[in-house]
């Protein structure tokens, strides 16, 4: 990777991530740390200094040069031109109200200002999500869990809750689908029972639950198309995923809602809902 002559310039946030996911598993320890800060602070990452940056990260600003140059840029400030060309779109005015909000309304204990707080992180999650889903992906979602023969939803921690809800929903809708619960330790008991004809819905976020990794991998090795929920380019499930769509949560007072990973799973249940009615008219 020392030659950048050879590497194709990346033109978008969408290439960085792709490229990222090419060479992540070869990178050095102290570039897969940058790596996860930038995917997991992009704002940050967009507007911060490299010296604020490196340190944030828990790295010397000198890893910040060589990450960029390992992804084909001539130095930093040519990554961090990519990061600030994502934001042009943005909606601007909630980072700012968060902000704002955070100063006072963990302080206050107010529940008025705590209830804008917490309206207002959702709001910005779902906007980004708005922004930042892409039709191919969607589309293709729909073709995988519109043809199988059963779905089955697979999540635990705080993703339990999205998991049990996609269930619930493809269910009403008519499309047989299957909570992998581990009730008993009989997860992998559960996964084993999904074939290529069938597909997995895996959801997890940072710290991603070894639980659904373990069970996803199973799922990979016995062909079973794979749908991801997760945040990062850089989670233990991307590399899993037929599709994947990346949620990054708005945080307020260090508590993520799940506000666009509700809107985007009951986006995926009412279309795969219609798509296998319209298929069986």
């Amino acid at each position: 990777m020392s030659d950048r002559a050879t590497i194709e310039p990346l033109e978008s946030f969408d290439d960085f991530q792709r490229r990222l996911i090419a060479i992540e598993p070869r990178l050095p320890k102290r570039l897969r740390q940058a790596a996860a800060y930038a995917l997991e602070h992009p704002d940050e990452f967009a507007l911060g200094t490299a010296s604020a940056l490196a340190r944030n990260a828990e790295v010397q600003a000198s890893t910040l040069v060589r990450f960029a140059q390992t992804l084909g840029f001539a130095g930093f400030s040519e990554l961090q031109a990519l990061f600030r060309s994502r934001l042009r779109n943005r909606w601007p005015d909630y980072s700012e109200r968060l902000r704002a909000l955070q100063e006072n309304a963990r302080e206050s204990g107010d529940p008025v200002d705590l209830l804008r707080g917490f309206t207002d992180s959702a709001a910005a999650s779902i906007a980004r999500l708005r922004d930042a889903a892409q039709r191919r992906e969607l589309d293709q979602a729909v073709e995988v869990l519109a043809g199988a023969r059963t779905i089955h939803c697979l999540g635990q921690r705080r993703s339990f809750c999205v998991a049990h809800y996609l269930t619930y929903a493809l269910s009403q809708l008519g499309v047989p689908a299957s909570l992998v619960d581990n009730v008993g330790g009989l997860g992998p008991e559960q996964v084993t029972q999904a074939g290529a004809g069938d597909a997995l819905i895996a959801v997890s976020f940072s710290p991603y639950a070894p639980f659904t990794v373990d069970l996803a991998k199973r799922a990979r090795r016995a062909a079973v198309p794979i749908v991801v929920l997760t945040d990062s380019a850089l989670s233990p499930l991307a590399g899993l995923a037929d599709v994947r769509f990346e949620i990054v949560e708005s945080d307020f007072g260090s508590f993520r809602s799940l506000s666009a990973t509700f809107c985007l799973a009951m986006t995926l249940a009412v279309a795969v809902g219609e798509k296998r009615a319209k298929t069986a008219a």
